[in-house]
C-alpha cells in the first residue's frame, strides 16, 4: 500500500473555495493509487471564528487563568470543526472519507499540556481505515496521553502531527501545503527576488525553521528526519513541484549538485522583535541564567566572556529581565528594537571566508554588527530592527541567492 500523508493549513481551509481546491490535490492522489491521510489546522486565522487564536481570545474573556488542561480541551475544538468540514467536503466529491482525533489517530503525548511532545504514534486505526479505502481525516495539533487527556502540541503542531504520522506509517512523501509555493532564499516581503528552492536537506530546513522561516515548523523536520520521510512544501493555490526536503540524493530525484552546490548559503532568515542585554558578572553566572529561566525567559546569541555577558530576550520580556536582573545586584545595559539575520547553508560548514563575506556585506549596507553567533551551519548577526530589510538583502545579494 503506498501511502502519502497531506497536511493543509488554516488558510487552506479557511471557505469553501479553498476546501475545494484541497479536494482537489486529495482526489489526485487517491487517483495516483495512494492510500491518502489529510491532516487538518484549524479553519482560518487571528479573527476567523473558528482559528485557534480567536479561540484562546474567547477564554481569555471568560477567565484569564484558564486551567492548561481546559484550555487544550478547547483549543483542540478548532481542528475537529476543520476537520468533519474538510471530510463532509470530500464525501460530496463522492470520496468516502473518515474523521480521527489526534488521540483516535493514536497520537501518544506527555502532559505537558500547551506544549506536548509526541511519545509515540499506534497507526493502527488508520491503516485499518486505509485498507478500507477510506481517506482519513486527521485533526491535526493534537493527541491524548496514556490516561486519555486531550492534549495540544504547541505552535505549528499541525505540521508535527502530519510528519509523525507519515513517520509512523511509512509513507512515500509528507506534503505540507501552505499559501506559498515553497522555502524560499528569504522572505520575498523583503527580497521580491527571492527564489523557491527546489531541493534542500533536512538539516538545512531545520535550522532555516528555527532561525526564522515559518513554511515548516522545525520540530515536524526533525521528526521526518529521524523517521526518514520525505518531506514536500507545496502551495494549495498553485500547481508546481514545491520544494523537497531530504537527505537522499534518489529520493529527491536530484543530482548531486543539487543538494550539494558550490554555494556556501542557501537562504536567510531572519528573527525579529528582540532586545540585547549586556551586563558585568563576577561570580553570578549560574545565578544569572538560572534566574531567568525560572522566570520563563529564553535567551539567544549567548556570549560570555571572563567577567562580561551578552545575550537576547524577547524585547516583550525585557521589563521582566530587567528587575530580575537588578535584584541579583547587577546592572544591565538594555538595546531594545533589535533583529537577528542568520544565513544558513551546510556548504559553509569548514568552508573559510563565509564570515568575511557576511561582514563585507553588512559593512556595505551600512549595517552595524551588534552581535554574532554561529553553528556549523549557521552565521548569525543582531542587528537593529530598523535595518533588517537592508541587512537581509544585502546577505541575499553577496552569497548570489538569486541565482538559480
Amino acid at each position: 500500500m503506498r501511502i502519502i500523508v497531506q497536511k493543509f493549513g488554516g488558510t487552506s481551509v479557511s471557505t469553501p473555495e479553498r476546501r475545494s481546491l484541497v479536494a482537489d490535490r486529495v482526489e489526485r492522489a487517491v487517483k495516483d493509487g495512494f492510500a491518502t491521510v489529510v491532516v487538518v489546522s484549524a479553519m482560518g486565522r487571528q479573527g476567523d471564528p473558528y482559528a485557534t487564536d480567536t479561540l484562546i481570545q474567547l477564554a481569555n474573556a471568560a477567565c484569564p487563568e484558564l486551567a492548561p488542561r481546559e484550555m487544550d480541551l478547547l483549543l483542540s475544538c478548532g481542528e475537529l470543526l476543520s476537520s468533519v468540514i474538510m471530510a463532509g467536503t470530500l464525501k460530496a466529491r463522492g470520496l468516502p472519507a473518515t474523521v480521527l482525533t489526534g488521540g483516535q489517530a493514536g497520537i501518544f503525548t506527555d502532559d505537558n499540556f500547551g506544549n506536548a511532545h509526541i511519545l509515540r504514534v499506534d497507526p493502527a486505526a488508520m491503516l485499518k481505515r486505509l485498507r478500507e479505502d477510506q481517506v482519513v481525516v486527521v485533526a491535526g495539533f493534537q493527541g491524548r496521553t496514556e490516561q486519555g487527556e486531550v492534549t495540544t502540541l504547541g505552535r505549528g503542531g499541525s505540521d508535527t502531527t502530519a510528519a509523525a504520522v507519515g513517520g509512523a506509517l511509512k509513507a512515500e512523501v509528507v506534503e505540507i501545503y501552505t499559501d506559498v509555493d515553497g522555502v524560499k532564499t528569504a522572505d520575498p516581503r523583503l527580497v521580491p527576488e527571492a527564489r523557491t528552492l527546489t531541493v534542500t536537506t533536512y538539516d538545512e530546513i531545520a535550522q532555516m525553521a528555527h532561525y526564522g522561516a515559518k513554511v515548516v515548523h522545525p520540530r515536524a523536520v526533525e521528526i521526518a528526519m529521524q523517521r526518514r520521510v520525505p518531506l514536500r512544501i507545496k502551495s494549495t493555490f498553485a500547481d508546481g513541484p514545491g520544494t523537497l526536503i531530504t537527505y537522499s540524493v534518489e529520493a529527491a530525484g536530484a543530482h548531486w549538485s543539487e543538494l550539494h552546490s558550490d554555494k556556501p548559503v542557501t537562504g536567510v532568515t531572519h528573527v525579529g522583535g528582540l532586545a540585547q542585554v549586556s551586563l558585568q558578572v563576577g561570580d553570578d553566572l549560574l545565578d544569572l541564567f538560572r534566574t531567568l529561566a525560572g522566570a520563563g525567559i529564553s535567551v539567544d546569541l549567548i556570549n560570555v566572556s571572563p567577567g562580561a555577558a551578552s545575550f537576547c530576550i524577547d524585547e516583550l520580556k525585557l521589563e521582566r529581565a530587567q528587575a530580575l536582573l537588578r535584584g541579583l545586584g547587577l546592572a544591565p545595559a538594555t538595546t531594545p528594537g533589535c533583529a537577528k539575520v542568520s544565513v544558513v547553508g551546510s556548504g559553509m560548514r569548514g568552508r573559510p571566508g563565509v564570515m568575511a563575506k557576511v561582514v563585507e556585506a553588512l559593512a556595505g549596507a551600512g549595517v552595524p554588527i551588534l552581535q554574532t553567533a554561529d553553528s556549523h551551519v549557521t552565521i548569525s548577526c543582531l542587528v537593529e530592527a530598523a535595518q533588517l530589510k537592508g541587512a537581509v538583502q544585502a546577505l541575499h545579494t553577496v552569497f548570489g541567492l538569486a541565482d538559480a
